[in-house]
């Protein structure tokens, strides 16, 4: 690996930054290497679950992502441009200017969950910026992993975009590499490692992680519509989705109307499940054995579990990897779900009486990367805005915060550091240059250096005078 790293900062080098249209024609060669095997992507991912639907893979992983792409393609030459500085002082033969440019070499490390989403995004935002990229594929869905290794040299030269494979073993080492820059999705415990190992070369990171993402549903919410439509997302990818909503806020005089109405909504969705082709299992045993030992582990200690099974079928079904859909009601912090994000087709669900109830729980834990409003956009949600901290909001539907485009995405906290998608991808991977050139002819600078002369002695005594007689006004008036 350290060979393929050389090998593309040489070429990097050599080549100094590409031009916008170079840029362009590298996320084109992306996007086709995307769209030209899709099928073939759908069936390795397929593979790898069990069973995943391909309707919802198509959606999710390849179509989900176009839009993003085709915006940061059509701004890469305006986000080039330097951005001049001291406009006035060009009159005088001052010249100042920050001009964004490439880092070099650029390391991805992808999840299991959306294998091939979660690696092309930040690729192609990666390439808008001028860099080199090399990606290493998760272990876990090991048909997708090698699907990519073989078919990403048909689309480039290793010295711009090299795919490795392997276990945690080759994703530490990876990890290790001096890039100039490092992007992982993944669960915040390995973002640490990773950030531990990218810190031994200082290099910067950015972190895309999950949490325990809450929801609060307003008391003068449409409760059918709400339920509804978070019972659904709850179950996109079979719940294992970093953005999924993960426990519900309820007023606590309509919680059993709400659970009615989920309970029926699954039922409606899953007829059938262990046979079901869309319903997505769990990526591999490890990960259903320990979404079924969160749902045990809280049971035992007292919550009430109620999973949603078909009529005849006994879930959870460890041969298939597919667990019921789950409600859990009664969750206190003695219970290991209270902190685990589940990542699986389980729902916590809540009551509240005042909204204070549900902001002072958020505000206690985590930040979360995303946290769901349902009910109009009135005080009470500009309320829930102000007074809580996570990477995004959406209000009424999954993911919203994710529709725009130029949306930055990111977490905070422990659900991430650093953003991309739009402007903000392009500046994750560029760094920010200035550049200053004067045809003065005196020193504005230089007057720093000894002697000091009385002149520049009174000067620097009436700026003093003048910055604080400004700063003391200004305190007064805020009195």
């Amino acid at each position: 690996m350290m060979t393929a790293l050389e090998r593309q900062r040489s070429a990097f080098l050599a080549d100094g930054p590409p031009s916008a249209a170079e840029r362009r024609h590298r996320i084109d060669r992306l996007l086709s290497l995307v769209l030209d095997n899709a099928d073939s992507f759908v069936d390795a991912m397929a593979a790898d679950y069990g069973t995943r639907p391909r309707a919802g893979s198509l959606f999710t992983e390849i179509l989900g992502m176009i839009s993003v792409i085709e915006h940061t393609r059509s701004h890469v030459a305006q986000w080039m441009r330097a951005t001049p500085l001291m406009r006035a002082g060009r009159l005088f033969g001052l010249r100042a200017e920050v001009e964004p440019s490439p880092l070099g070499v650029v390391g991805i490390i992808g999840p299991w969950n959306f294998p091939l989403n979660l690696v092309v995004l930040p690729a192609a935002a990666a390439f808008a910026a001028g860099n080199r990229v090399m990606i290493k594929m998760s272990e876990i869905t090991p048909h997708t992993a090698a699907l990519m290794k073989s078919t990403a040299p048909k689309y480039f030269d290793p010295t711009e975009l090299d795919v490795v494979t392997g276990g945690p073993d080759v994703a530490a080492e990876f990890s290790s590499l001096p890039f100039d820059h490092l992007f992982f999705t993944g669960s915040p415990s390995v973002g640490a490692l990773v950030q531990r190992a990218a810190a031994e070369n200082l290099v910067p990171v950015t972190l895309e992680l999950g949490g325990k993402n809450p929801v609060v549903v307003a008391r003068d919410a449409d409760l059918r519509r709400s339920a509804a439509r978070i019972a659904r997302s709850r179950m996109i990818n079979g719940g294992q989705v970093c953005v999924c909503p993960d426990y519900v806020f309820v007023p606590d005089d309509r919680i059993d109307a709400f659970v009615a109405i989920v309970k029926q909504t699954w039922r409606q969705m899953f007829p059938s499940i262990v046979d079901n082709d869309e319903y997505c299992s769990s990526v591999n045993k490890a990960n259903f054995d320990r979404v079924v030992a969160l749902i045990d582990d809280a049971r035992a200690k007292g919550a009430r579990v109620e999973a949603v099974a078909p009529d005849g079928e006994v879930l959870p079904d460890r041969e298939s990897r597919k667990i019921a859909p789950t409600l859990v009601r009664g969750i206190d912090d003695r219970m290991a779900i209270a902190a685990e994000e589940v990542f699986g087709p389980v729902l916590g669900v809540r009551a509240y009486q005042r909204l204070d109830e549900a902001i002072d729980y958020i505000n206690r834990r985590p930040s979360p990367l995303v946290a769901y409003w349902y009910g109009p956009d009135n005080s009470e949600f500009r309320r829930f805005v102000r007074d809580t901290r996570s990477g995004g909001v959406a209000r009424n539907d999954f993911a919203a915060q994710m529709i725009p485009s130029a949306a930055p995405f990111g977490g905070v906290g422990r659900s991430g550091m650093g953003a991309y998608h739009g402007k903000a991808g392009f500046y994750a991977f560029s760094h920010h240059r200035t550049v200053v050139g004067t045809d003065l002819p005196f020193t504005i600078t230089g007057r720093a250096a000894p002697p000091f002369t009385a002149s520049m002695r009174a000067t620097t005594a009436l700026g003093l005078r003048l910055a604080r007689n400004r700063t003391r006004r200004r305190l007064r008036r805020s009195r």
